[in-house]
């Protein structure tokens, strides 16, 4: 996709040098210089087991019964199987020949977190952190949470802080603590399904995955079935968590929505994360999220919302009002690929998902050779394996080849022992199915086909996933929802990105790994991509942000989150901008942001009328005296937001001027000079004035910046840096040309 830039190179070797610096003393026991390893074991065994007796066992193979017991230090047995022993080296090399024995490393003292995605934004587990953390509250807009989940831990946390006035809608079998504050669900309409829990108790595994992704507790030895092995954490580990369950299995009603946002509000949270999204409203107010978030902001409580998963499309992001963070999905520097051998020994490699294990060769079918012909299907339907359109005689206890990428349902319906997918589609990301499976090429897919046509007795085997590195990390990923903001295209959106692609996080044990009825696999912790992931981020770093700042605006917030982005390549993402917004999330850099864009309820009031609602309209809203007139009615280029956008019907005449004001948040007395990097050729950006000389904290000064010329794309991108010597307030410039 492009080259590596130097950010990536640095943060590669940083990563290296993790591994290699800081991770080389394992924890030392005073056991005869014996250290703590740990020993894993695979996905735990079926039915029940006795893993302390289990791994006592081997550890007695090895020094034989009078050690064991006290070398064995702590086994895992919920979502995989292993065990923590005080081990020599020469022990450890014994122990690592044994059966059952994937893997043994040291315990050490620090480790790569399993999430990864906060330490690839740069946001370390050992970051400066303040007491008021505890104070903070996320309320998590979503299908609900796991309570029992470890990352819900509340040992050492003391009551809930002294604004929180929610409650906790448990009933018999839901119990909230010193973490999990409140709890409430909400039913307007409709039936509820045979697998929802009429409760604030998740079912579905969606809530508990952003709830623990913006603000989980640290837990050790967390993975999916051994993928992502190591420490999961949330951004904000000592964050409170107020839960609002309104979706469900038949989705997300908006009146749910609002009446969570209602509560919310009222409740005392500080930040509302909702990775809830739907039909693109290019009225602000009819949609609920939108409608939400503007009474949130009035409260100066930020809302952050996820983009959307209908990328790479132009203009198919589903939230994006003015007074939300918009977050787009970006990639980490983690994959998982999955091997496909063929009966000839040919081997492809896809992606995926896959905890299974296939030790032998099956038969393998075409789908569009196995039409369920009973049911009315032919091969021209059966050939993309979608459910009831495979023939079970023809598919049970074989390997099917299907022509697009789907859940899975359809192979696993019929009976299939495992599925191959190929077509066209990006495979940036991996995900789980029901049964082995892999996503390839369709050129793969092409030879596997011909490979099928030229025997009598076409066989294949699917691996176990194997994880790897995704070296042109970080990008937005293809299912990401791009801009421009189909409501206001000289608003950009979305506002920034956040890892949204593998990421591990706590999961109900009830819901099934891959979404899917029928598949029983019980795990703890589970890996999943979506825009849904990258706004949990996103939350967290705000709520990070605030426990700096309580009383920074939510403008203010989101500005300081935008402004420090790490910038991203085009290169990388054609719809450039639209694709990531300001960047990747800087969670460190941006409590610290030396200016900010800082906006209230007035400013977006005047945006509002520049945008054509009335005084009516806007009065129902605010509930004041609001009124739209000359002097009041605002373009969309002055509401003091922290990008500049601009649309044009040609690349032959663009012009267009902005008129921003500063508030200073870093030193008292500050001089900060203007730089516009990246002018594409033809276009002229000039920022009046040049120099901005601060005298105080808050003091605020304006600025007006002046784009006019001509452009050789319909989409071309500059940025705006601020710049005192120790802070640079990077503001991105996108020209969008129609025609």
């Amino acid at each position: 996709m492009a080259r590596k830039n130097s950010f990536l190179w640095l943060l590669f070797l940083s990563l290296i040098c993790t591994l290699v610096c800081t991770h080389s003393t394992a924890a030392a026991s005073k056991d005869d210089g014996r250290k703590e390893y740990i020993v894993y074991m695979g996905a735990k065994p079926a039915g029940d087991f006795s893993a302390s007796a289990i791994h006592t066992d081997m550890l007695q193979q090895v020094f034989g019964s009078s050690r064991a017991s006290n070398s064995l230090v702590r086994s895992y047995k919920r979502s995989f199987n292993g065990f923590v022993a005080k081990l020599t080296e020469e022990e450890m090399q014994q122990m690592k020949g044994m059966d059952g024995v994937v893997s043994i490393f040291p315990n050490e003292k620090k480790q790569l977190h399993t999430t990864r995605s906060w330490d690839f934004v740069g946001f370390p587990q050992k970051v400066k952190r303040t007491s008021v953390e505890s104070d903070i509250i996320i309320g998590v807009l979503d299908s609900g949470i796991w309570p029992e989940s470890e990352s819900f831990d509340d040992e050492g946390f003391g009551p809930p802080p002294s604004k929180w006035i929610g409650t906790c809608q448990g009933f018999s079998n839901f119990t909230c603590n010193n973490k999990i504050i409140g709890a409430k669900y909400y039913r307007s309409s409709g039936q509820f399904g045979q697998e929802d829990l009429q409760s604030p108790r998740d079912s579905e595994g969606h809530g508990t995955h952003t709830a623990s992704t913006a603000a989980g507790g640290l837990v050790n030895m967390a993975s999916l079935m051994g993928f992502g092995l190591g420490t999961a954490r949330g951004g904000v580990p000592s964050a409170r968590i107020a839960v609002y369950k309104i979706c469900w299995s038949d989705g997300c009603f908006h009146a749910d929505t609002l009446a969570a946002f209602d509560d919310a509000i009222a409740d005392g949270v500080d930040i509302i994360s909702i990775s809830v999204g739907g039909k693109t409203h290019r009225n602000y107010f009819q949609d609920p999220i939108a409608i939400g978030a503007f009474h949130a902001m009035k409260k100066r409580i930020l809302t952050s919302a996820s983009a959307g998963n209908d990328g790479p499309r132009l203009a198919s992001i589903k939230n994006f009002s003015p007074w939300s963070l918009s977050v787009a999905a970006s990639t980490i520097d983690r994959d998982f690929f999955t091997k496909v051998q063929l009966g000839d020994s040919n081997v492809f490699e896809g992606v995926s998902i896959n905890t299974f294990e296939l030790n032998d060769m099956y038969p393998l079918i075409y789908g569009g050779d196995a039409p369920n012909t009973a049911a009315g299907f032919s091969g021209d339907r059966s050939r993309f394996c979608y459910p009831r359109t495979l023939n079970p005689n023809l598919v049970k206890g074989k390997i099917v080849l299907c022509d697009i990428e789907t859940s899975g349902v359809g192979a696993f319906l019929a009976g299939a022992v495992g599925a191959l997918m190929a077509d066209t589609r990006s495979n940036d990301s991996s995900r789980s199915f029901p049964l082995p499976a892999s996503h390839l090429s369709a050129r793969d897919g092409s030879s596997i086909a011909n490979y099928i046509k030229s025997t009598s007795n076409p066989t294949a085997s699917i691996f176990k996933s194997t994880e790897g590195s995704d070296t042109l990390a970080p990008y937005v990923v293809s299912f990401s929802s791009r801009g421009p903001n189909p409501a206001s295209f000289d608003l950009l959106k979305p506002d920034i990105a956040a890892p949204g692609v593998r990421i591990l996080a706590a999961w109900p044990p009830i819901s099934p790994v891959s979404g899917v009825k029928g598949d029983n696999r019980e795990v703890l912790y589970n890996i999943i991509s979506g825009t849904s992931m990258s706004c949990p981020h996103a939350s967290g770093a705000a709520a990070y942000i605030k426990s700096f700042h309580p009383t920074w605006s939510p403008a203010a917030i989101k500005s300081a989150l935008m402004t420090t982005a790490t910038p991203m390549s085009a290169k990388k993402n054609p719809e450039a901008e639209f694709a990531y917004g300001a960047g990747n999330i800087d969670p460190v850099k941006a409590i610290d942001p030396g200016l900010v864009y800082d906006a209230d309820e007035i400013d977006y009031v005047k945006f509002l009328c520049g945008q054509g609602y009335s005084t009516r309209a806007l009065r129902l809203v605010t509930g004041d005296d609001s009124v739209c007139s000359a002097a009041t009615n605002g373009t969309v280029w002055n509401l003091n937001y922290p990008s500049f956008a601009l649309s044009s019907l040609t690349k032959e005449s663009i012009t267009g001027m902005f008129n921003r004001t500063v508030t200073n948040v870093g030193s008292s007395v500050s001089t900060y000079k203007a730089t516009v990097i990246g002018a594409p050729e033809g276009l002229e950006i000039q920022v009046e004035p040049s120099i901005l000389s601060f005298t105080s904290l808050m003091q605020k000064l304006s600025f007006v910046l002046k784009v006019e010329g001509k452009v050789g794309d319909n989409i071309v991108s500059a940025s705006l840096v601020w710049d005192d010597g120790v802070h640079q307030v990077r503001t991105p410039i996108v020209v969008l040309a129609l025609t």
